[in-house]
């Protein structure tokens, strides 16, 4: 499974591809922020993304609405320290698939891409 990891702490990259390679997913493209998650994301074609909220150039959230406003329909996961309810409700109006708050453990983040592809794939 192809999945893209934006963020623009490079140790939040590296923890979260470490994570995935331990889960077996080895298609793996890394964005710093929104702006230039946008201009890998037609040649990258990712099954998934997992979005940090907070980023310079393009934020996660204004990233998210950006490819709804095109029709991309690619699930996302938001990974953020953003925890309010109010943020969780302003990211799944914008389109996110599922949310998990930093910092977060191996199992958590495991949980959130098996519940997240699972409902992709149901519908």
């Amino acid at each position: 499974m192809r999945i893209m990891l934006v963020d623009d702490s490079k140790t939040m990259r590296e923890f979260q591809r470490n994570i995935l390679g331990q889960l077996g997913y080895s298609e793996l493209e890394e964005a710093c922020d929104g702006q230039d998650a946008l201009s890998k994301l037609s040649a990258f074609n990712p099954e998934l993304i997992l979005v940090g909220w907070n980023m310079p150039n393009m934020d996660g959230l204004t990233f998210v609405k950006n490819i709804r406003q095109q029709g991309i329909k690619t699930p996302i996961i938001m990974v953020t320290t953003e925890s309010e309810k109010a943020r969780v409700i302003e990211a799944i109006k914008a389109g996110v698939n599922n949310y998990v708050v930093k910092p977060f453990t191996p199992e958590q983040l495991s949980e959130r891409v098996n519940e997240t592809m699972a409902k992709a794939a149901a519908a």
